[in-house]
């Protein structure tokens, strides 16, 4: 059953993915984009990592896709009438990728990774894992990271004012 849950979510995202690239239109592309990333949280939710998939819906489905299309809104996209020349390329990248696919799953022989006996884990969550890592042994990049956000914050108000400032 668990080989067919997590068949199901990877083809949909394969095609839900492909159909980002390959549609026309900006606003059906982004809507595809929102089925590919509840069905990765819905992987998440299979590997029993609940938080990651919270966090998936929420930064990714609910800012950043949001975020994109504003900007798809705010630039007002035409649609491109020809597509480029880089279908054959494409082509055979994903054949490579698929032979690829295809080839490791042979060799693995189609199973699903199970525990071994008594080792089942510990009573911590993964939200109490990860909380405990990142605050832990990766406290310092955690914080770089976070002073890099306020300095791209202070930067993109700065240059706001600035545009606001020069448009009187």
């Amino acid at each position: 059953m668990a080989t067919f849950v997590f068949l199901y979510f990877a083809a949909v995202i394969v095609m839900a993915a492909s159909l980002v690239v390959v549609l026309r239109n900006p606003i059906y592309s982004a809507l595809s984009l929102l089925v590919m990333f509840f069905h990765v949280a819905g992987l998440y939710v299979t590997l029993h990592a609940e938080f990651l998939a919270a966090i998936q819906i929420i930064v990714y489905a609910g800012a950043i896709l949001v975020l994109y299309l504003f900007v798809v809104m705010l630039l007002n996209v035409k649609r491109e009438e020809q597509f480029n020349q880089q279908g054959p390329v494409a082509l055979f990248l994903g054949v490579v990728l698929l032979t690829e696919a295809v080839l490791l799953a042979v060799s693995r022989g189609f199973t699903v990774g199970t525990p071994e006996p008594g080792r089942e884990g510990s009573a911590v969550g993964n939200t109490e894992s990860i909380g405990e890592i990142l605050y832990s042994t990766y406290l310092f990049p955690f914080e770089i990271a976070s002073l890099i956000l306020l300095v791209a914050m202070i930067g993109a108000v700065i240059l706001s004012k600035k545009g606001i400032m020069e448009s009187k």
